[in-house]
């Protein structure tokens, strides 16, 4: 079974020269759910912009559903994006405040070409699958409260049957028990519908709970990536350990990181880490890193892990 996604070496270069996606690589299958986590700044919202073709990035390879995502223009850009759709972290100011939420709804399928007969039904299936009932749907984004507005903003993202939703930060501006509530309908509506999901977010917890796969991203750059399961039970990347151990009810020794992230405009030679790493040796100032498999699916960019086969040299 191919990729539903298949990016390689994703790049966004500012003109200020920062660099805020550095060779990027992801594959999403059908149905699974990605996570990209990382600090603020590092680089994963700018990877989802390049992927929707709403910032002018470049990609070695870049294929949805088998075609040329990068190539794409005019009628082909529009049938892709309608596969491809988005949940922003603020549903509040992506909603337009001048429309009712079917409104919402109805202007994203006149936009990709359903017919007025087919929108009304459209509109009530698809409030009644994120539940909201049919009066939410005639009231305006102020009138909701946030987990509503939410379920509004899945509810418009999945209007036009996508094969993969991107889920940017979609729960992080939510109460605790409402995301829980949010994150349960995302993995029903996967459930029912076979969808994929790219879920982008810093919280570490929300992440384990719906990931099949996560890659760890730091600057730019992904540092590690791995089955969800295995990552959380055995982390690798003194990055991705020193992440983990700041999420509540973990069980593991905080490990505090030595002052803020280099500039993306002038990062450091080598690994981008090695200035906040406890571990960081000469070695670390040379090359940079590539990532290599240690395990069947889990892959780190670290010297402290050289390339199984070295070992046996």
């Amino acid at each position: 079974m191919s990729a539903l996604l298949e990016a390689r070496g994703l790049r966004m270069t500012y003109g200020n020269g920062v660099r805020a996606v550095d060779d990027v690589d992801i594959d999403i299958e059908p149905g699974e759910t990605f996570g990209l986590v990382g600090e603020s700044g590092c680089g994963k919202s700018t990877t989802a912009k390049v992927i929707l073709r709403l910032e002018a990035g470049q990609a070695e390879t870049m294929r949805f559903e088998d075609a040329d995502l990068m190539a794409a223009k005019g009628a082909e850009l529009r049938r892709l994006r309608a596969r491809l759709q988005v949940v922003p972290q603020h549903p509040a100011t992506s909603l337009n405040p001048r429309l009712r939420v079917s409104e919402s709804i109805v202007f994203n399928l006149r936009a990709h070409g359903w017919s007025r007969a087919d929108r009304a039904p459209r509109v009530a299936e698809l409030l009644d699958r994120v539940g909201l009932a049919a009066q939410q749907g005639r009231a305006y984004p102020h009138e909701l409260s946030g987990g509503q507005l939410q379920r509004a903003a899945i509810a418009r993202a999945l209007a036009t049957d996508p094969r993969l939703v991107i889920c940017d930060e979609a729960v992080s501006a939510l109460d605790k028990s409402v995301q829980a509530q949010v994150l349960n309908l995302l993995v029903q509506l996967q459930r029912d519908l076979g969808i994929a999901y790219l879920f982008i977010s810093h919280d570490l917890s929300v992440v384990e709970h719906v990931s099949d796969r996560v890659a760890v991203m730091y600057l730019g750059r992904v540092v590690e990536e791995g089955p969800a399961e295995e990552l959380w039970a055995r982390p690798l990347h003194p990055y991705t350990q020193a992440l983990l151990s700041a999420e509540p009810g973990q069980g593991r020794e905080r490990i505090v990181l030595q002052g803020d992230p280099p500039s993306p405009s002038d990062p450091p030679s080598g690994c981008t880490f090695r200035t906040r790493c406890a571990y960081a040796t000469e070695v670390c100032a040379g090359d940079r890193p590539p990532l290599i498999e240690i395990t069947p699916g889990h892959r780190v960019a670290c010297t402290l892990h050289p390339h199984p086969e070295a070992l046996l040299a």
